[in-house]
């Protein structure tokens, strides 16, 4: 299977996405009180939401300019 950087680049960026969905939807189940969980676990929850879609968007916005980031060579 053959497929670009670029391709694997916007994929990966779907990936990250779809994963801050999931963890959004965590953190909100924690704050409904529905979960229970420590402070500092919402704390790493946050970290990580806003990691992954820093991610995304970095990702997103070079794969649509058609940058190849993730093999280093640009």
């Amino acid at each position: 299977m053959n497929i670009s950087g670029v391709n694997a680049q916007a994929i990966a960026a779907i990936v990250f996405f779809v994963s801050a969905i999931a963890v959004s939807r965590v953190i909100v189940n924690i704050y409904s009180g529905r979960w229970k969980s420590h402070p500092a676990m919402l704390f790493y929850m946050r970290v990580l939401l806003g990691f992954l879609l820093a991610g995304a968007v970095v990702l997103g916005y070079y794969s649509f300019a058609g940058i190849d980031v993730m093999s280093g060579r640009w």
